[in-house]
């Protein structure tokens, strides 16, 4: 087969894609595509309607009430998600994260020999419980610039449960919180 052959093919297969391009375009100025649902007979609620339909938010369990019902066993589990990073061994070795014994009251930034990210060695500080949770929860969020690349606990309970784990791995925790 020569050169001119496969020109011709060629050209045969762009100018079938060309013509299903334009026949598609035409289609598409012949028949606009419905989108006022009420046309079609279904009745759809408007916002106020929705929104006075909607399920009240949850309300926000107080911090204290939260940690104080955390269960460690629950907590261990969790916290498998972090140990890919992270050890809770007493004199553990640090990985891509710092070794997590004892955090609880500690200065943030703290752990030598560990290379945190300058966000969290400027932010200063000790971890409480309320800095915990707020971290855990979305750390991107609580410190922006943190090399932590974990997007965060949904479950405020996960949150209280990792936090009763991270008490249980601890010479002395803190006291928790009572307001």
């Amino acid at each position: 087969m020569d050169s001119f052959e496969l020109n011709k093919i060629a050209g045969a297969v762009l100018g079938a894609g060309l013509l299903i391009m334009v026949i598609n375009e035409i289609g598409n100025i012949l028949v606009h595509p419905v989108t006022d649902v009420s046309v079609l007979g279904i009745e759809t609620e408007s916002a106020d309607t929705a929104a006075a339909t909607a399920a009240p938010a949850e309300e926000a369990i107080p911090l204290p009430t939260l940690l104080a019902a955390g269960d460690a066993a629950k907590g261990a589990k969790v916290a498998r998600k972090c140990t890919a990073c992270h050890t809770f061994d007493q004199g553990g070795a640090n990985k891509v994260g710092p070794n997590l014994w004892a955090v609880l009251g500690r200065t943030k930034a703290a752990v030598d020999g560990f290379g945190y990210s300058a966000a969290m060695a400027d932010h200063g500080g000790d971890w409480g419980y309320q800095e915990m949770f707020d971290f855990l929860t979305k750390p991107k969020d609580y410190l922006p610039g943190t090399k932590m690349a974990f997007a965060g606990l949904r479950k405020p309970a996960d949150v209280a449960d990792i936090i009763a784990y991270m008490r249980e791995n601890h010479d002395a925790a803190p006291p928790l919180p009572t307001e």
